[in-house]
C-alpha cells in the first residue's frame, strides 16, 4: 500500500476514496495521512470517518461532496471545525446531491461536457454553487440544471477480491465505485484477497471493475475497517461511536491519529493492534459467508 500511494498520489491531487457504507478504503486513507500530503481535494458522495480523519490531519484544502456525517451517529466534527474555525486549516467546499454527484462522475466517465440533473430545479444549491448551472433545452423552452464532469486524478476503490490484473469481484452495496473508477485518471483497487483469474471468470456478474480500468491492485485484509466487507467481516459500530467522542476535541482527535495512524507502520500493525477478540466479534458467520461466496444466499 505505501509504495502504491507514494507512486500515484501527489500534493494538490484530487482524490476519490469510494465506498457507500461498505468497502470504504480506510487503509488507503490512513496511508495518505502517514505520507503527509498537502493541498488535496477530496471528492466523494457521503464522506464519513475516513474523510474526517484526513481533514483532521491537515492535508486537505477542498472537499467536493454530497452529504457528510458519521452514519447513524452525528456530524463530522473535524470537517465542521475546518469549515467554521479553520482548524487545522481552512477548507473550501463544493456540494451536490447524491444523484448530482453520480451524474457528474458519469459525465467524467463518458467524457461529456456536463450532465443534466432536473432534480436541482428549485433547489438552493443552484444559487449557492458556481458549478451547478443551467442550459436551454434544445428540444423546448426549458432551462435545465446541469453539473460539470468530475474527473479525479486518483480514485481508490475497494472490492472483496481481484486477480492480479485488476478484474475484481464486488458483491453487496456497490455505491458509486464503478462511476468513480471510470471517471478517474488513475485507479487503485484495494481488495481483501487476491484470487485466480479462473475464480473471477466463474462468476462474471460480480465483476464490477475490469483490468482495463484498474492501474494498481493492493491486497489489504481488513482494509475497509471499521466499515465492512460483505462476506468477510461486519461493520465495527463501536468504532463509529468512539469517533463521535474522540473527535469532539481537536487535541483528542490528534491523539487518536497519533495512536492509530502515525503510531502504526501499516495496516498489518493496525490489525494487530485491534486484537483478535475484536476481530472475532466482527467475523461473519462461516455458513453465511460460504453461501454468499457460492452465490446461494
Amino acid at each position: 500500500m505505501a509504495s502504491t500511494i507514494s507512486d500515484v498520489v501527489d500534493d494538490g491531487d484530487s482524490l476519490y476514496l469510494a465506498g457507500f457504507t461498505h468497502l470504504i478504503p480506510f487503509a488507503a486513507g490512513h496511508e495518505i495521512i502517514r505520507t503527509g500530503y498537502d493541498d488535496l481535494e477530496l471528492i466523494r458522495a457521503t464522506p464519513d470517518l475516513v474523510y474526517d480523519q484526513l481533514i483532521a490531519s491537515g492535508c486537505v484544502s477542498k472537499v467536493t461532496f454530497s452529504w457528510a456525517g458519521n452514519p447513524g451517529v452525528g456530524s463530522l466534527r473535524a470537517f465542521r471545525r475546518a469549515i467554521e474555525d479553520g482548524v487545522p486549516n481552512p477548507i473550501e467546499t463544493e456540494e451536490y446531491t447524491h444523484y448530482g454527484m453520480v451524474a457528474a462522475l458519469h459525465a467524467g466517465a463518458a467524457d461529456l461536457p456536463f450532465m443534466p440533473v432536473r432534480t436541482f430545479a428549485g433547489s438552493d444549491l443552484v444559487d449557492q454553487s458556481d458549478a451547478i448551472r443551467t442550459v436551454s433545452s434544445p428540444y423546448g423552452d426549458d432551462e435545465i440544471p446541469v453539473v460539470p464532469p468530475i474527473k479525479p486524478d486518483v480514485a481508490i476503490v475497494s472490492a472483496q477480491r481481484s486477480d492480479e490484473d485488476g478484474n475484481a469481484h464486488l458483491w453487496g452495496i456497490p455505491g458509486e465505485q464503478k462511476e468513480a473508477a471510470l471517471a478517474a485518471e488513475t485507479v487503485i483497487c484495494c481488495v481483501e484477497e487476491l484470487c485466480s483469474t479462473e475464480t473471477i471468470r466463474s462468476d462474471p456478474n460480480r465483476t464490477l471493475f475490469t483490468a482495463d480500468a484498474v492501474d494498481h491492485v493492493v491486497e489489504v485484509p481488513y482494509g475497509a475497517h471499521p466499515s465492512y466487507a460483505q462476506g468477510y467481516y461486519d461493520r465495527d459500530n463501536a468504532a463509529y461511536l468512539e469517533w463521535e467522542e474522540v473527535s469532539k476535541d481537536h487535541e483528542d482527535t490528534q491523539a487518536w491519529l497519533d495512536e492509530w495512524v502515525y503510531g502504526v507502520a501499516d495496516r498489518r500493525e493496525y490489525v494487530e493492534k485491534l486484537g483478535a477478540e475484536r476481530l472475532l466479534d466482527l467475523e461473519v458467520d462461516s455458513k453465511y459467508a460460504t453461501a454468499i461466496d457460492m452465490g446461494d444466499y
